[in-house]
């Protein structure tokens, strides 16, 4: 049973964002972004108050870069299905094990080093070209307790 109700369209919705913020960053990678994705569903606080559905973090204004290119409106594969359900699942992994914010310094070619905060928010560990950010106890100490 997962973290987060998911019906298998959300589970959809989720592998598609998965493989298109990060198919570049590896398995792995895919399932970071994942990460943050439930963590902001479970989180309630910052700007993530009242997400409640995989539809509604993705959805969500701003969010994700990746829903104003085509890759995000492909069809789902195997491949990032499976990783969609493990993030659903709860599994989750550093340096997204509670962050709520990553981003992609710098061109694609050349990706830039990572601030030391974002949002405010503290920077918690790097995978290849995404710097991850979690949040401060004082900002949102619920993420720290949704596990």
């Amino acid at each position: 049973m997962g973290v987060v109700k998911a019906r298998q369209q959300d589970i959809d919705m989720l592998a598609r964002l998965l493989r298109a913020e990060a198919e570049t960053e590896g398995e792995m990678g895919m399932l970071l972004v994942g990460n943050v994705g439930i963590n902001r569903i479970r989180a309630n606080c910052s700007d993530f108050k009242n997400l409640r559905t995989i539809p509604q973090m993705i959805n969500q204004p701003h969010a994700f870069e990746a829903l104003q290119h085509g890759m995000y409106y492909q069809s789902a594969r195997d491949r990032e299905r499976r990783l969609a359900q493990r993030a659903v699942n709860g599994e989750r992994n550093w340096p997204a094990k509670f962050s709520l914010w990553y981003f992609r310094p710098g061109s694609f070619e050349n990706p830039g080093p990572c601030p030391a905060t974002w949002y405010n928010q503290p920077f918690v560990g790097r995978w290849k070209k995404h710097c991850f950010y979690e949040p401060t106890g004082q900002e949102c100490e619920n993420i720290y307790n949704t596990f």
